[in-house]
């Protein structure tokens, strides 16, 4: 299946307002949204949905966006889908790097910026 034909994009976050946001914006060029406010059964999630890319916060209840990002970077199907690592956190990069994502965004973000990521970790595949 041809990348851009899979507009789906979940993302994980436990904070309503950048869900919102986040999702009203995406919605408007098109994508399919899903979003969750914890990474409980992340595997499971994600595996049903299928997204060509995953937007994942820091701080993502239960464990963490880190240990989310490694478990899906773990399990073969689902390897490949790009992350996209977004926190408040000023280490970002780091946090980014250790849990295998393939961007990074800093909150807050410019909506520009989050297309501008989205599209760049899409078209690398």
């Amino acid at each position: 299946m041809n990348v851009t034909d899979n507009r789906k994009i979940i993302i994980f976050d436990d904070d309503e307002d950048i869900l919102s946001i986040c999702a009203y914006v995406l919605e408007e060029q098109g994508w399919e949204v899903h979003i969750f406010t914890d990474c409980g059964n992340i595997t499971e999630k994600v595996s049903a949905i299928g997204p060509s890319v995953i937007l994942m916060d820091n701080w993502i209840p239960d464990s963490g966006g880190i240990v989310a990002t490694q478990k899906l970077k773990n399990t073969d199907s689902l390897r490949d889908i790009p992350v996209v690592y977004f926190s408040a956190n000023s280490d970002i990069q780091l946090l980014a790097t250790r849990a295998g994502a393939e961007a990074y965004l800093a909150k807050p973000f410019d909506l520009n910026d989050l297309e501008r990521i989205i599209n760049s970790v899409i078209n690398k595949q």
